[in-house]
């Protein structure tokens, strides 16, 4: 069975050069960017696994070159399965934080010597010199043995040592459905050093930030598992793909290697097991996707991972359409990991999910290959962009495609941001990704409160506008690092419209929306407002004869107004805390909001 399945990859494993050398480029073509400077590396690794031990040995080369305009005397490597192990910053800060992930808990207090992670440096040269390096946690301190000019590329060489650990979040060995191996952030990783500065944040619980590239990786491991990830599979023959695999086998030994390349990602993931179950599916003029679930499945949990295939294609083909088009030849879904987690050109999801939860989790972290990785925001520090973006793009691609017939895809975000915004436990989302006080609140922000801050962009600037302004977005940075005024300055030019004061109030502070029907007397209606943030509104009015007419007030400071049918009126400037206006007809109510697209977070005053 393994031979049939497997050598149908062959049909996409190869790199197209042409493709390559476009997205290579694309960076450096685009004037809305001019100016801008990113860093870049190449990786060459050689990995030998012991599938018994659970260790394994890691020869690196890296070339960097330094874009910068910057003189640089030291450098950084992130290493991140030095988290699980007991002391750690990740452990520490699990067990005193208020409401720890259960997933992690006192989980790593617990491990063993051999169910620890570790990577440990044996050695390092920078262009063949011995270089000086101390471990700091889950940083590699480096001093360099020259400087690194701007424009100069540098040669560095590493041996190193690993451990997978006990699978506890996201990485490790053995998860909870038996997944034998999930390799993510496995390999000693260069930071990213840019515009602010070095990255070298410790690995304590968020998300990532890497410098973009090209990866030439060597897997060698026990002949009987099956690999998937990131990368295009180069050596298919060696590996018994479209041979007789006994007969390879024989040759091999008890090891074969796999040889990927992945061009132009920040980073490099896979995973394996010898029961991996391994299907195809074509997304028309799109790329080849490849679906990895472990036979020991139940049959219930198998058909769902196959209905759910079909499904993955119409969500490819929705974010190409709403977003931009996906520009690699291949994509993988692989059971693994500990929930659902994007890496570069793959996901991995936990697979023993119902229906629904299958296809909903997969749409979350496909759409995470735009907002994440192909438009590569630093998830430490604009962890809103990464996970609020992909969260409001995937509900309205999961409304769409399973038809769940919902007026306001985003409506569960806006709850759950005016239930933060009125808990007291609110933190602005400039907030580094670890240092919220509570998982709950970190959560909160990232994942609604940044989808609100997109959906209700587009209440603001108008629905086209905001469909115009994300495929711009797309176009103008992907494969860049885009900053949360990158956005803004986006919806600006589509717009016309001045949007700072958008950015300022709802992503930079607290401050909160609330805006409410004073008084009606007659056919003259005074508006308040009453929290600090402002915001342009729509309202509709309701006649004493039962007619109704909508009315747009602008918000004086941006300057403009969204494309609208509604009766435009008097710009309100922001800080006079009321607003009256008349009407032809006397009035009966009015309702500001009813379409409930703004994040005003006391209704109860928006209707009299």
């Amino acid at each position: 069975m393994k031979q049939i399945i497997l050598s149908i990859l062959c049909v996409s494993v190869f790199w197209n050069t042409s493709t390559a050398q476009t997205m290579a480029t694309s960076s450096t073509k685009n004037t809305a960017t001019s100016g801008y400077w990113q860093q870049h590396v190449d990786y060459k690794m050689a990995i030998d696994m012991d599938v018994k031990t659970y260790q394994y040995k890691g020869k690196q080369t890296l070339v960097y070159t330094n874009n910068s305009p910057d003189i640089l005397n030291t450098v950084f490597y992130h290493l991140y399965f030095n988290a699980f192990q007991p002391g750690s910053e990740m452990d520490v800060r699990s067990r005193t934080i208020a409401d720890p992930d259960s997933r992690v808990g006192d989980r790593i207090s617990k491990l063993q010597p051999n169910e620890i992670g570790y990577i440990k440096v044996n050695s390092l040269k920078q262009n063949g010199v011995t270089l000086k390096h101390q471990t700091v946690g889950t940083i590699l301190e480096v001093a360099l043995a020259q400087p690194i000019q701007p424009g100069e590329s540098v040669t560095f060489e590493m041996d190193f040592d690993g451990q997978v650990p006990i699978q506890i979040r996201r990485s490790g060995r053995n998860n909870k459905e038996g997944v034998a191996l999930s390799m993510t952030q496995w390999y000693p990783k260069l930071a990213e050093y840019d515009f602010e500065g070095w990255h070298a944040d410790p690995y304590i619980g968020r998300e990532f930030h890497g410098v973009w590239g090209n990866f030439d990786v060597k897997i060698t491991i026990d002949k009987d598992y099956i690999l998937g990830g990131t990368g295009y599979l180069q050596n298919p023959n060696d590996i018994g793909y479209g041979y007789q695999n006994t007969e390879v086998k024989k040759q091999k030994g008890k090891k074969l290697t796999w040889h990927f390349v992945a061009p132009k990602v920040h980073d490099f993931t896979w995973a394996a097991d010898p029961d991996y179950i391994h299907d195809t599916m074509q997304v028309p003029n799109g790329p080849l996707l490849h679906f990895f679930y472990k036979s020991t499945l139940s049959e219930e949990h198998k058909t769902n991972w196959k209905k759910m295939q079909p499904k993955t294609v119409e969500l490819m083909q929705y974010f190409s359409e709403q977003v931009g088009k996906y520009p690699y030849d291949q994509y993988s879904v692989i059971q693994g990991g500990d929930g659902g987690m994007e890496y570069a050109m793959c996901t991995l999801i936990t697979g023993q999910r119902r229906y629904g939860s299958l296809v909903g989790v997969t749409a979350h972290e496909l759409a995470h290959t735009w907002f994440q990785f192909l438009l590569a925001t630093n998830e430490s520090k604009h962890e809103w962009m990464d996970e609020g973006f992909t969260s409001y793009i995937s509900d309205y691609a999961m409304n769409e495609i399973m038809n769940e017939g919902n007026s306001n895809p985003a409506e569960g975000a806006y709850k759950s941001y005016i239930a933060l915004a009125k808990s007291g436990k609110e933190q602005p989302l400039t907030t580094h990704a670890d240092r919220y006080n509570f998982n709950s609140t970190y959560g909160a922000s990232a994942y609604s409160k940044g989808e609100v801050f997109l959906a209700q962009l587009g209440y603001v600037i108008g629905e086209d506008n905001l469909k115009q302004t994300i495929k711009k977005y797309f176009n103008d940075f992907a494969f860049k690092h885009p900053t949360p005024n990158d956005i803004i300055r986006t919806a600006e030019k589509v717009s016309g419209l001045q949007l700072n004061w958008y950015l300022t109030d709802f992503a930079q502070t607290t401050n909160t929306i609330d805006y409410g029907v004073k008084t009606i007397e007659g056919n003259s209606i005074t508006l308040e407002r009453i929290g600090l943030m402002p915001m342009p509104l729509d309202i509709t009015v309701t006649y004493a004869d039962g007619k109704t007419e909508d009315f747009y007030i602008p918000l004086q400071m941006m300057r403009g107004e969204k494309p609208t049918t509604a009766t435009l009126i008097n710009d309100w400037a922001w800080a006079y805390p009321t607003y009256t206006f008349t009407t032809k007809n006397t009035v009966k109510n009015v309702e500001i909001d009813p379409k409930n697209l703004m994040a005003d977070i006391n209704k109860g005053n928006n209707k009299k």
